[in-house]
């Protein structure tokens, strides 16, 4: 009976111990997303300064500065790690790159202070959402392997945690390869 009870008490105390695994690893999932969505507001906040910033060097060119207002409306309308937000971020990224490669054709535009410095704003917001997407990524697969893991899965399928999609701004080929512009 003794060597039951004792059997008994590792079993709880282990279960314990991996629910509080799986809530911690949830809740480092959150923040990172949190992490990833302080970026994307920061984004979202510096494109309407260089669209404004390029539109007085390239005014007829109103299709890129329509496709990136266009862009940033769907992204910041996209909710949560979907695969939806991550096509709308690819969209938006694609777009950006046309701007980018508009200021190739203007030369006037490529020397202004303000265009350079938001170009720089953005290209370091561009890094830290890399960053805080591969953080985020790796909380997600950490607690994913947990939850299907036995025999934590056991744990986890009884308290109802469920798996986390991952943010993946890689699937779009069209957002990876070069922007084509035409004049």
């Amino acid at each position: 009976m003794k060597y039951i009870l004792i059997l008994l008490g590792v079993i709880v105390l282990w279960a314990v111990f991996v629910y509080n695994r799986l809530i911690s690893l949830r809740n480092r999932s959150i923040e990172a997303w949190a992490d990833i969505e302080v970026q994307l507001k920061r984004r979202y906040d510096l494109i309407p300064n260089l669209v404004n910033t390029v539109k007085g060097y390239a005014t007829h060119e109103s299709s890129a500065f329509e496709n990136v207002t266009k862009a940033r409306s769907m992204a910041m309308g996209a909710t949560g790690p979907t695969t939806a937000h991550a096509q709308a971020e690819n969209m938006l990224t694609g777009a950006l790159k046309s701007i980018f490669a508009l200021a190739e054709a203007y030369p006037d535009l490529k020397a202004n202070q303000n265009f350079l410095a938001l170009q720089n704003e953005l290209s370091d917001t561009e890094n830290k959402i890399q960053a805080a997407r591969r953080f985020y990524n790796t909380n997600v697969r950490d607690l994913n392997t947990k939850i299907e893991s036995f025999p934590s899965n056991i744990v986890a399928k009884t308290f109802s945690f469920s798996q986390k999609e991952f943010f993946d701004l890689a699937d779009n080929d069209a957002a990876q390869g070069p922007v084509e512009v035409k004049f």
